[in-house]
């Protein structure tokens, strides 16, 4: 009678530390779900006199944004193990034609892309160059673009020079003085030949709690006021192969 008892607990407390686990796991989930629909808000204060001042002397900046992996993250037909969870709805879908032959491009957004977008917009002059076909990065742009009027200078893959197997982008042909522009992408080749006029990102897929391009914010915010992009950017040259 004892071990049958004895017995009889074990399989409750099995039991109910699964039911526990379970009921952990929806919690956490539908935390994570309602945060994500907070509100998202970075506060933009009057600017001092004096950093009215400062920015009258100084020239607006072009700050230069990838497409893949650090704005968004796509995958297109036939593609046999697509890097986002599967049941996980795009947010827009490209029809596109490539060589004569349809595709979907299935477009995932970096959690608060439109956000981001619409602050630093106000801040510094905003140039897509992307390592991408035009017929795809012009559509994905175009939507991130939302009839804002922000990204309306694009560079694609015929503007990248092949080096190496991969795509160099050239800063010089988007703003020929270096000290006014800086590039934000997730791959350092890209950038290989401007180390100083680049900030790393993470590449994104599929993490929706991902904060990369909030965390950002501060620091572009800071960065419209130097005189020259370099005389920061390149302090943080290590992080560049972090990632």
């Amino acid at each position: 009678m004892l071990k049958q008892l004895q017995m009889g607990m074990r399989a409750f407390l099995l039991m109910a530390s699964r039911v526990w686990t379970c009921v952990c796991f929806l919690l956490k989930k539908q935390v994570r779900a309602i945060s994500q629909m907070q509100p998202v808000k970075y506060e933009i204060f009057p600017l001092s006199p004096l950093s009215r001042h400062r920015l009258c002397i100084v020239h607006r900046k072009v700050l230069v944004l990838d497409l893949d992996e650090t704005l968004i993250h796509s995958h297109h037909d036939g593609v046999a193990r697509p890097t986002v969870r599967p049941g996980t709805p795009p947010d827009f879908v490209l029809k596109v034609t490539i060589d004569r032959h349809p595709v979907r491009f299935f477009v995932h957004k970096r959690p608060h892309v439109d956000f981001f977008l619409d602050i630093v917009s106000q801040w510094y002059e905003l140039v897509v160059f992307t390592a991408s076909m035009e017929i795809y990065g012009a559509a994905v742009a175009d939507k991130l673009d939302n009839n804002r009027g922000i990204l309306r200078r694009r560079y694609y893959r015929q503007h990248c020079t092949p080096e190496m197997g991969s795509y160099t982008k050239d800063l010089s042909a988007i703003c020929p003085d270096l000290a006014s522009v800086f590039i934000l992408d997730n791959s350092p080749g890209a950038y290989r030949a401007y180390p100083h006029n680049a900030i790393p990102i993470k590449s994104w897929f599929s993490d929706a709690g991902d904060t990369a391009l909030l965390s950002l914010l501060p620091v572009l915010d800071a960065l419209r006021f130097t005189q020259d992009v370099r005389s920061v950017l390149s302090r943080n040259l290590h992080l560049h192969h972090t990632w």
